[in-house]
């Protein structure tokens, strides 16, 4: 299929579209809320087969609301720069870090998604001076990810993902894509052709596909690895960080009781929330954008002001 210049991906919408340049390559940001730097900085990571378009619902809810918000394409993805190698999470979280001081802020809240979440966690880990709590959604705490089971049809399609050329050549099928993130989803209908669509062209830009599929890589292969072993390692000695963890009931990636914080990663959330939304998959910020902007925004206000 033809190539898509990663130009289209920037739709325009109630926020801006910005580069910033962060751990030697250059970031898209779609920004949105006041200008003024001493407002609250909210981070938004997405997940994979996502790019920033996955928070549309976001960006002007927590915009009103006062917020300074970006929604950042990871690297590899979107109008972000696509280098060979990076896609290790601890790359990925200072990326994350360095975006935030690029954006003129000292502190920020991350919410992520999937394996956006696992980012958003490590880097209040690895990055503790920049992060002032994590909103996670969808997802299992790294040190959890290792153990908590997940559903038989997302595993065969991970390790699917691990064969080399194939998955990429596949990625760029709307139908295919349509597929992978029904499988998810807990609402029926969902996604729509045109949700489908957009996620297959943003995936048709050049190296989009495959460094994309080179994070999940990076998190099944490193687990025996000395690279794996170190990062888990650095959440033994990380601080407590004020969590909100949200999970739908029909998630078809991994369920609420194989996701929720497990003893042993229970002593990093301080203080934890957990939201269990019913009806709802592995994609609660588009399956449900009104339920879990109330959400955020009951969570911010307490945790933006503690």
């Amino acid at each position: 299929m033809t190539a898509v210049d990663s130009a289209e991906l920037a739709v325009e919408g109630p926020w801006q579209h910005r580069f910033v340049a962060a751990n030697g390559a250059r970031f898209h940001v779609a920004v949105s809320g006041p200008e003024d730097r001493d407002a609250p900085l909210v981070v938004l990571l997405h997940d994979v087969l996502q790019y920033w378009w996955a928070w549309r619902h976001q960006l002007p809810a927590l915009a009103e609301a006062g917020y300074r918000v970006a929604a950042m394409d990871l690297r590899g993805t979107g109008g972000s720069d696509k280098p060979p190698h990076g896609y290790d999470t601890p790359t990925m979280a200072t990326d994350v870090a360095r975006v935030v001081r690029s954006l003129g802020a000292d502190r920020c809240v991350l919410v992520g998604s999937g394996t956006g979440a696992q980012v958003a966690w490590a880097t209040a880990a690895l990055h503790d001076d920049v992060v002032r709590a994590v909103g996670a959604l969808a997802a299992a705490h790294p040190l959890d990810s290792v153990l908590a089971p997940m559903h038989t049809v997302a595993a065969r399609r991970i390790a699917l993902a691990l064969v080399p050329s194939v998955p990429e050549r596949r990625l760029t099928d709307a139908l295919v894509v349509r597929r992978l993130l029904a499988t998810g989803a807990g609402a029926r209908g969902w996604p729509d052709r045109e949700t489908s669509e957009r996620y297959a062209r943003a995936l048709r830009v050049p190296f989009a596909a495959h460094s994309q599929l080179e994070q999940l890589r990076w998190l099944v292969r490193s687990r025996p690895r000395p690279d794996g072993r170190r990062y888990l390692a650095a959440y033994e000695d990380a601080r407590p960080v004020s969590t909100l963890q949200v999970h739908g009931d029909r998630d078809g990636v991994r369920s609420p009781t194989a996701a929720a914080l497990h003893h042993r990663t229970r002593r990093l959330a301080e203080p934890y929330r957990w939201e269990l939304l019913t009806g709802v998959g592995h994609y609660p910020a588009e399956e449900a954008p009104e339920l879990v902007n109330r959400l955020l925004l009951d969570w911010l206000a307490q945790t933006v002001t503690a």
